[in-house]
């Protein structure tokens, strides 16, 4: 698949958060035009397995984003998540990823030089996106020039508010100060409030979701056990993304 430039392209991109190859393919299905494939959705996202992401290169025709981080929590990692890591890249790269999607802080809330861009150089010629790490750190305008600076060809973020409606004034300022050098993409819009932030901010990237809920296909089910902690998702359902979601999502900024 090609590796364009993605600032090159001046057409609204959406970008749909994944959790499954099946998602994924819901995702293309509704018209995406890429995935961001995660595991761990609860967590806040993690790398997906190799196996996840062979049969989504497979599937796919549109492009295929993997994140790359080894648990959930915060974004400072110990040398030995940061070889994971590493790794992980490798195994993205060799399987046919078109992007990665990475993200470090050190402890002082800044963005990690030396660690994010060992990853981007293992990462090239893919595209790489800086992710809402982004929202956790100190200043948001040292951050972004840190990003541009590293190569990054986009970057993922809710204007470090819980919500793009939230963050709308500081993603329209980072949109202004960024200017041609990397796309900023809003993540978590939706049908209402997509058409909102594409207008106020001038972003020419989304990055959304659009899950149902699907009952197990399991008939017996055994209510006394369960297969994680104690705040655990349901046993018997699971989340999917919608293609009746992501079409309505589109539809929203086309109106």
């Amino acid at each position: 698949m090609s590796k364009s430039s993605p600032v090159a392209d001046r057409e609204l991109v959406i970008e749909v958060c994944v959790d499954s190859v099946e998602s994924a393919m819901a995702a293309q299905e509704g018209g995406a035009d890429r995935v961001e494939l995660c595991d761990n959705l609860m967590e806040g996202g993690t790398t997906p397995s190799a196996g996840a992401i062979a049969i989504a290169r497979a599937r796919l025709k549109i492009g295929l984003q993997v994140i790359i981080r080894p648990r959930g929590g915060d974004f400072c990692y110990s040398d030995v998540e940061f070889d994971i890591m590493k790794r992980d890249v490798e195994i993205s790269r060799q399987l046919g990823a078109d992007g990665v999607v990475i993200g470090i802080l050190s402890p002082d809330g800044t963005v990690d030089i030396a660690r994010n861009r060992e990853l981007i150089d293992l990462a090239r010629p893919l595209n790489v996106t800086f992710h809402r790490a982004f929202d956790m750190t100190r200043d948001p305008f040292e951050a972004l020039e840190n990003i541009v600076g590293l190569g990054c060809d986009r970057l993922l973020t809710s204007g470090q508010e819980p919500s793009v409606v939230e963050g709308l004034d500081l993603i329209a300022e980072l949109v202004r100060r960024a200017g041609e050098r990397i796309i900023v993409m809003p993540g978590g819009g939706t049908e209402r409030n997509l058409p909102k932030v594409v207008a106020a901010a001038g972003v020419r990237e989304v990055h959304v979701t659009g899950f149902r809920t699907v009952e197990s296909s399991m008939r017996y089910r055994n209510p006394r056990v369960h297969m994680g902690g104690e705040l655990r998702p349901p046993e018997y359902s699971r989340s999917i993304v919608d293609p009746a979601r992501i079409r309505s999502l589109r539809a929203s900024i086309a109106r």
